[in-house]
């Protein structure tokens, strides 16, 4: 069973190692209205039954939120003492902001800085895969979403509340 901490938290993990299910367990331990906020696009099939398994797990007591750029605002406006928001996935987010060729390093910076003005009650659930634990990439895009995603979790892992890394469907509280 899972414990539910309000604040915001940021949940760690390689593809498929269970860190999405483990942040929908915070999100219904907490008791609160649950907001699923998704960044992914569904650009092909395969992504499409990526997306309709997640929504078949997670059930309709979930209400869906979908905004694949401007996230720190969908965050902001939807914060409440009431309500706990899992934003899935950041990685997706940062690839998002890449291809439209958005100012990565701003909207990272407005995220995190967006913080000190979320509701003092409010909860936030930020998934992300941990990519920088493999092979230095050959192609320079792949090095910078490395170098983005590693950035980005470094500067929320500083200034959320907790944090966790999870590994085979177990998570690991590491603050």
């Amino acid at each position: 069973m899972s414990t539910f901490h309000a604040g915001v938290s940021l949940i760690l993990g390689g593809a498929r190692s269970g860190k999405s299910a483990f942040a929908e367990s915070l999100a219904d331990a907490s008791g609160r209205r649950k907001i699923y906020l998704a960044t992914s696009q569904a650009f092909d099939g395969e992504m499409e039954k990526r997306i309709d398994l997640h929504k078949q797990r997670r059930g309709p007591e979930w209400h869906l939120l979908e905004e694949p750029l401007a996230l720190g605002q969908a965050v902001a406006d939807h914060a409440a003492d009431d309500a706990c928001i899992l934003v899935d996935c950041l990685t997706l987010w940062l690839t998002n902001l890449m291809m439209a060729e958005r100012d990565v390093a701003a909207a990272c910076a407005a995220l995190v800085e967006g913080f000190a003005d979320l509701p003092e009650g409010a909860s936030v659930l930020f998934v992300s895969n941990e990519v920088g634990q493999g092979i230095v990439p050959m192609e320079k895009m792949a090095r910078d979403f490395r170098d983005h995603a590693g950035r980005l979790h470094q500067d929320i892992a500083s200034a959320c509340d907790h944090v966790w890394f999870v590994t085979a469907g177990l998570p690991q509280k590491l603050k």
